[in-house]
């Protein structure tokens, strides 16, 4: 490979909540283990080397005032969304900064609901969808991923439809791909779940911030390309913070066709006077969605899925009682531990608490609606990986 995906970084001190926070509470890391981070979804890779030249070189020039988003800026995400998506005909009228997706969510419900309003979502559910929804006091509608005999989450779509008359919901937020569960809808299924939303008269708020970390063999289809329909009733966010592990940079963006929708958005994210780019995020976008940007993504792209299959062998083999569905996207595991925590009569706070005393930093699962789950980050060298897995065999799963 061209780029580095073995070294391990030393990211201690250097602004990283993923090694320097522990995010359990009562939880502690045994002396004599070092810490693997495999919770907040971050990655432990450096990344694209054409992101730190893009930076550093505006760096060198003495003055940041103010500026606005130029074309190239654009034409970036244009061209990226083209090439990696097969999106055409994509405007700059239809793009618009975001600090964040949550940000832009939290924008589109104070434009299309009502405080007391109910939204419809999927579980399991992100966590900032959550608290997005919580903040600005929504009530939350969930259709449970329902998962087939091959273990591949599904949606139910008479649940969602049901769910959506009897509470009168006009609002819904889509996860595509999935987290945390790691599903690449196919596009039968995203047409299928639009027909839901089209026939109750819903705006849709797309969050495809992983988009493009889809793993072997599987594709990622915008929502928004499904239909005409779709096109039209679709807030579509995406970003590369997730892709680039840019989220210390702040920046995302939202593409809207329909200027009901897009005037609506713009209002409310306008309100606060502070959903404002900063000029090394415009320079960090353009350096990552260079051609060289695309030939280090597909490089990660294959570390991720063999990172991927090899955690979920390891575990199907050696871990009795842990069920995974192994994701299609994303690089984040969600396991079920119910059988494991009934067979060794364990509760989760100690199952995970368990975990991050060997220096296996993973991340309670239950706030995305998993009541037995943990969700493990596996975007960092396989020696880490194997070594982590390895940890959980001998001092937690399978203690002797």
């Amino acid at each position: 490979m061209k780029y580095d995906f073995t070294s391990i970084i030393d990211r201690h001190g250097k602004d990283a909540i993923a090694v320097d926070v522990i995010p359990f509470p009562d939880a502690s890391v045994q002396e004599g283990f070092s810490r693997i981070p495999m919770w907040v979804a971050d990655m432990n890779f450096a990344t694209a080397p054409t992101i730190q030249e893009a930076v550093i070189e505006r760096a060198k020039h003495p003055a940041f005032g103010y500026f606005d988003p130029t074309d190239e800026y654009y034409n970036s995400i244009i061209t990226w969304q083209k090439e990696r998506n097969g999106v055409e005909g994509l405007t700059k009228t239809a793009i618009g900064y975001e600090n964040g997706v949550i940000g832009c969510v939290a924008s589109a419900l104070q434009a299309f609901t009502a405080p007391g309003e109910a939204v419809l979502l999927h579980s399991p559910t992100y966590i900032g969808f959550t608290g997005s929804l919580e903040n600005n006091g929504r009530k939350i509608v969930l259709s449970d991923l329902k998962q087939d005999d091959n273990g591949v989450w599904r949606m139910d779509y008479e649940d969602m439809d049901r769910k959506i008359k009897e509470n009168h919901i006009h609002f819904a937020i889509f996860c595509s791909p999935h987290n945390p569960c790691g599903r690449v809808w196919e596009k039968e299924e995203i047409e299928a779940a639009m027909e839901v939303y089209r026939n109750n008269d819903c705006v849709v708020v797309s969050d495809e911030i992983w988009s493009d970390l889809t793993l072997a063999g599987h594709k990622h289809i915008p929502t928004q390309s499904v239909s005409e329909d779709a096109k039209m009733r679709t807030i579509a966010v995406y970003a590369p913070s997730k892709t680039f592990n840019l989220a210390g940079m702040v920046g995302s963006y939202h593409i809207i066709y329909n200027p009901y929708l897009r005037d609506r958005v713009r209002k409310q994210s306008s309100l606060s006077h502070y959903n404002s780019m900063n000029v090394l995020s415009m320079h960090a976008l353009i350096g990552a969605y260079r051609p060289e940007g695309q030939e280090w993504l597909d490089e990660l792209k294959e570390v991720l899925t063999g990172n991927v299959d090899y955690a979920c062998s390891y575990i199907w083999e050696n871990f009795k009682g842990v069920q995974v569905s192994k994701p299609q996207g994303t690089y984040m595991l969600f396991l079920d531990c119910e059988k494991w925590c009934e067979q060794h009569r364990m509760s989760m706070d100690d199952l995970i608490r368990a975990g991050i005393s060997v220096g296996v930093i993973w991340q309670d699962g239950r706030p995305f609606h998993g009541p037995w789950a943990i969700r493990m980050n596996l975007a960092l060298p396989l020696s880490l990986v194997k070594e982590a897995m390895g940890r959980l065999d001998k001092y937690v799963f399978n203690k002797h």
